[in-house]
């Protein structure tokens, strides 16, 4: 089988990675061409068409910018899919990208998987009716997602569970024995408990929200906060931004994981890292600051039945973390807020039992498995409803 996969974000590269070894497992002699990162480089052991760093744009402002830049990616991409002729085309969230070559691969009769629902119950929902006509089968990874799409739109989808579950088991032994003296060694941190600064994985979004979150180091003496790294980002980057507010903090690039199971809270912007952070127990505060512009017209366009913007509350449907967005991230107010959830509070205490119930809901671990058995019988057997 020849698989052609497509994910945009740091986010679908991990779990890209995790479901590529689960089908080398269903299928060892299959050939992968893959639009991702380097961890979907390294489990295809092939060459990347296009690296993720060169295919974010956060906001409907950045995207008009760079509308030039996204349509010669999506000629490359049609090009590229003609030229493999792939067996199946796998999509993973990414949907302003992913949508569009769906709808080309379609009606050049490729068959086409999508993994990762698109953010449709939020955003747009009328596209759903597209989506059917172009979306061969549908992999669903929360668990509100299915009743969307089956009571809201009669379509049958799979709900796999959560593949963060899987990339934080194969993990697990490395972050065990992570300890804070090695950290401390390799940079240069002290004796102090951690709070984690994880400002997001984009350059537009950490030039917004991270200036506003290095203030808060002076007003918690007792605490060392150290910046996580995102893989695609270099540390020069973070470091201009610093020397603009003078104020110079650790940052520890490509091991989230494993600061944030060392640390005692975290500043979390929104997106997976909210749901990454809550899965590694660690209390957090959730921020979002955007483009003014981009924001009211989201505003507009968000489902007013969406009430949250983590995936945490979300899925918990309720305020479980708490979320400071737009306007209301200033420094007093993440002051405040951070105050709240740094022990012995007894909010802390409830965000940690609100996340074992979180860990319920998703399904448990196993969902790149399921997912690749799923996708690999489907292939075998032909318009079978349910082939496991």
């Amino acid at each position: 089988m020849k698989y052609y996969i497509i994910a945009g974000e740091a986010s679908g590269d991990l779990h890209g990675a995790n479901l590529i070894k689960a089908l080398r497992q269903q299928d060892k002699e299959a050939d992968f061409r893959c639009w991702g990162g380097d961890l979907m480089q390294a489990a295809s052991q092939q060459t990347l068409v296009k690296h993720y760093r060169d295919l974010s744009f956060m906001g409907f402002v950045e995207v008009v910018k760079n509308l030039r830049t996204i349509w010669r990616n999506l000629k490359l991409c049609e090009q590229d899919l003609l030229s493999y002729q792939p067996d199946v085309l796998i999509l993973i969230d990414y949907p302003g990208f992913n949508l569009r070559i769906a709808q080309f691969a379609h009606q050049q009769d490729f068959k086409v998987f999508y993994y990762i629902s698109p953010q449709v119950w939020a955003w747009h929902s009328s596209r759903v009716k597209k989506m059917k006509k172009i979306i061969d089968r549908m992999f669903v990874i929360l668990p509100f997602e299915k009743d969307f799409y089956e009571k809201d739109w009669q379509w049958k989808v799979d709900f796999v569970g959560h593949p963060l579950l899987d990339a934080l088991v194969e993990r697990q032994t490395a972050l065990y024995q992570v300890n804070l003296q090695a950290l401390q060694s390799t940079q240069q941190l002290d004796e102090r408990p951690i709070i984690a600064l994880l400002p997001g994985s984009r350059k537009q979004e950490i030039k917004r929200i991270l200036p506003l979150m290095l203030p808060l180091a002076a007003f918690f003496a007792d605490y060392q906060f150290v910046i996580a790294g995102a893989p695609s980002i270099a540390i020069d980057f973070y470091k201009n931004i610093m020397k603009k507010t003078g104020i110079y903090l650790a940052v520890v690039p490509n091991k989230t994981y494993e600061l944030l199971a060392l640390s005692n809270a975290a500043l979390v912007g929104s997106g997976t890292a909210t749901l990454e952070t809550a899965l590694l127990n660690v209390p957090q505060v959730v921020c979002y600051r955007g483009n003014s512009w981009s924001f009211q017209l989201a505003k507009r366009l968000v489902n007013q039945r969406v009430k949250y913007i983590s995936l945490v509350n979300l899925i918990l449907d309720k305020e479980a973390v708490q979320e400071l967005i737009q306007g209301d991230m200033t420094v007093q107010n993440l002051i405040g807020a951070l105050r709240e959830i740094l022990p012995p509070s007894r909010q802390r205490a409830q965000i940690l039992e609100d996340y074992h119930l979180l860990r319920k809901k998703l399904g448990g671990v196993g969902a790149s498995e399921r997912t690749a058995k799923l996708m690999y019988s489907i292939l075998y057997v032909k318009d079978a409803e349910n082939p496991l």
